[in-house]
């Protein structure tokens, strides 16, 4: 590639607002802003308060574009993200982001950048790119095996209204020929549609995903060949439009100070090396009552030291409570932190030894870089695909829940623990991690797929 500075790119950044959107977004924007790249990223203010601050050597290259977000009825004052809202008001935030329609074409009118890289939630932004002769791209956050089980643009925007389509959820589909154990699970499917199906004044998310890839001039995917080749393959012919790779994005150490790392540092230290399981379960994924309970009393069974993130949000119409007594029966054995941590600096530190994770793309990313086996108990549809093709690529173990209600025993959470993290039976886990290091967290292989994407954006109309 020309080192020229003619031929570097203006590229928008628009990601949906979840952290498990904006973070991957952000981390990609600097990924093309250190090879001289410019980057507009389009958020609201509160999001753009919240996310991590930029190394100064690309500060003059990412600029940060705010868009307040229009008040909506049902919507709460200030929240801007999925972490700021109760799970069922999901949808009011849809219609508030849906509200920067214009906002973000005047900025693609005015900015005309070279690409705009979309999330899939603005399905209305294609037409609006293409009438200004931007480029578009979809940037999906979730890996192709997920876009490839739930299929076409078309299938997507038409195909899952009828009453059979939540019994076909649950089957390989008919396009994916080659075998696999890819699929989610009917609680997992139900807790999802709650969540994400239309409704009369809100689009659905299947719908806002088929809308984008139909509208986009190329697909971008947080993968790479070596992880999931034949998913990726799969895609291509169903969304009969380039599919790029652009690498899993491991996490890089950040060494921006945080006020609480010192004492958390000081409590892992006094643990001997891969004693410690981490328990964190993302930033959308909140366990309800009777899931915490069975954890917790899981974790007690299991006799292990742990950390475990309890993000309990002051949004939620139903706080879920710990049993009565654990925090005292645990005191010196088990922490349960209520705040934000540090996610990847207590992972990489040596006393942790396994991770119990609910496969959202981050975390699993983040513990297979470092080496650290998991156990994975997935919540919704999309975490409990990741899962069973890490379970089938032998990669993870997986909490035993009941396909049809989701129940889980404390013994069933227990007994994966010891087997991923003590047992001689799980030892193949603990091997398979630390062989993974180097397909999760080799900076050279990421690298190489950055400058395959830029390469592939800077030549799109030639190629």
């Amino acid at each position: 590639m020309a080192d020229n500075g003619d031929d570097k790119l203006h590229i928008a950044m628009f990601p949906w607002l979840a952290f498990g959107h904006l973070l991957p977004f952000l981390q990609l924007a600097k990924l093309m802003a250190s090879k001289g790249h410019k980057i507009s990223f389009i958020s609201t203010p509160r999001n753009i308060d919240r996310l991590p601050k930029i190394p100064q050597p690309l500060t003059h290259l990412i600029t940060f574009i705010q868009i307040n977000l229009p008040k909506v009825q049902n919507l709460p004052e200030n929240a801007e993200s999925t972490r700021d809202l109760p799970i069922n008001k999901g949808r009011y935030l849809k219609i508030a982001y849906d509200g920067l329609r214009e906002p973000v074409s005047d900025f693609i009118k005015t900015a005309l950048p070279d690409w705009i890289i979309n999330d899939f939630a603005a399905y209305w932004l294609g037409p609006i790119a293409a009438e200004h002769g931007v480029l578009m791209a979809y940037f999906s956050v979730f890996p192709a095996l997920i876009l490839g089980f739930i299929g076409s643009p078309e299938t997507l925007m038409d195909g899952y209204d009828d009453p059979e389509s939540f019994e076909q959820s649950l089957k390989r589909p008919k396009w994916v020929s080659f075998e696999s154990e890819v699929r989610p699970t009917a609680f997992q499917v139900a807790r999802l549609q709650e969540r994400s199906s239309a409704s009369e004044e809100n689009v659905g998310d299947l719908y806002r995903l088929g809308a984008t890839v139909s509208g986009c001039d190329a697909v971008v995917v947080r993968s790479c060949f070596d992880f999931e080749p034949d998913w990726l393959n799969l895609l291509k012919k169903l969304y009969k439009k380039p599919v790029v790779p652009v690498g899993l994005l491991p996490a890089v150490v950040n060494d921006a100070g945080d006020a609480c790392w010192p004492e958390m540092k000081q409590w892992l230290d006094m643990h001997p090396k891969g004693s410690v399981v981490y328990i964190a379960f993302g930033t959308e994924t909140k366990p309800n009552q009777y899931e915490l309970t069975q954890l917790a009393l899981g974790l007690e069974l299991s006799g292990l030291p742990f950390f475990w993130v309890l993000i309990e949000g002051s949004s939620d119409d139903e706080v879920a409570v710990l049993p009565k007594g654990f925090e005292d029966r645990m005191s010196g054995r088990g922490v349960v932190c209520k705040v934000w941590v540090p996610q990847f600096k207590i992972m990489s530190h040596d006393s942790v030894g396994g991770l119990l994770i609910h496969s959202g793309m981050g975390s699993v990313v983040e513990g297979l870089q470092l080496g650290k086996p998991l156990v994975l108990l997935p919540f919704l549809s999309d975490q409990g695909m990741i899962a069973s093709y890490l379970v089938e690529k032998k990669m993870a173990c997986m909490v035993h829940r009941d396909d049809v209600d989701g129940s889980f025993t404390p013994e069933s959470v227990a007994d994966s623990l010891s087997l991923v993290m003590v047992s001689e039976d799980g030892k193949m886990y603990r091997e398979k991690a630390k062989e993974m290091m180097s397909l999760f967290g080799d900076m050279n292989v990421q690298d190489k797929c950055v400058d395959e994407l830029l390469y592939f954006l800077q030549n799109f109309s030639k190629l």
